[in-house]
């Protein structure tokens, strides 16, 4: 347990100075470089918000780390038919790999069921598109648990379940970017780029719903839910949500949740509201006017 919460095992904590750097770069490079004049930048109520939301993610990922590792612990150790040796180079690529299917499961669950995008959409709700946008993440993991759980199952020792994910973290970190166009075609057909992120991130209606992975585009590719990117997207929710709010904005869609369910008596809505897709609304029944439906 004392080497999970270690920070210096986290491949997020060796990679930090280099995320300031690269914001640091970027920063320098739209401010004296030739680009795009449509690139977003940055805005520092927009930065100081994502910013913060990074810092205080840690804590809630630590949280996450320690409820669930007792959890996988338990699955390995009891229930696993065999354990794969770690100190081999195959199993690294293996647990990196199987990491980033589950991590693109869980992302599509994140946008396609409403309790989950609930916790996800704080990560979408910048309006910019920038390595600081990167550091705007949940404080909501609740999901995450069930789409590892196989993992420890087929034999893969927790601990680098962990190291993994931070691998597939600072990976993601680097795609949130628009002075990066398009690489090179046989990278863009296998890996997540900065242009097929950029889609992942846009509100348009073509773009929503789209470009779920984590390191590998190619279970997008294999699973349907690839889109190239045609236009620079429209960055941010379909609804956008107009606040700098840390708990509106990783809370508010809750409150929103509790509202519907309540609205409604029968179970069957309840749950619609619940585990329907964002914007769910019963078949029979108009939204009242005055609620606000779930951003997407």
């Amino acid at each position: 347990m004392h080497d999970l919460l270690d920070p210096l095992k986290n491949p997020v904590t060796y990679a930090a100075p280099f995320f300031v750097l690269a914001i640091l770069v970027e920063l320098a490079a739209l401010r004296w470089l030739d680009h795009d004049d449509s690139t977003s930048g940055y805005a520092l109520k927009d930065a100081r918000t994502s910013i913060s939301m990074g810092v205080l993610s840690l804590v809630f990922l630590t949280a996450f780390k320690v409820v669930t590792f007792f959890g996988f612990v338990a699955v390995y150790a009891y229930v696993a038919p065999f354990h794969l040796p770690t100190d081999t180079w195959w199993y690294w690529v293996l647990v990196v790999l199987g990491v980033d299917l589950g991590y693109y499961w869980h992302h599509r669950f994140s946008h396609r069921v409403r309790i989950a995008w609930a916790g996800h959409q704080a990560h979408h709700s910048s309006e910019l598109m920038n390595f600081g946008t990167a550091l705007r993440q949940k404080w909501n993991p609740w999901f995450e648990f069930f789409f590892w759980l196989p993992l420890p199952l087929l034999g893969f020792a927790p601990w680098t379940l962990y190291v993994a994910f931070g691998l597939n973290l600072v990976y993601q970190f680097f795609v949130h970017t628009e002075l990066v166009g398009r690489l090179p075609r046989p990278v863009e057909y296998v890996m997540n780029t900065p242009s097929h992120h950029r889609v992942h991130h846009g509100s348009d209606p073509e773009y929503l719903d789209k470009n779920y992975g984590g390191i590998l585009i190619v279970w997008d590719r294999l699973f349907g839910s690839f889109a190239p990117e045609r236009h620079r997207p429209r960055y941010g929710l379909t609804k956008q949500v107009d606040t700098y709010n840390l708990l509106r904005l990783q809370y508010g869609d809750y409150v929103e949740i509790v509202r519907d369910v309540r609205s409604t008596p029968r179970l069957r809505d309840k749950l619609g509201y619940l585990f329907g897709p964002p914007g769910w609304t019963p078949a029979d029944r108009t939204a009242p006017t005055d609620t606000v439906l779930p951003r997407r």
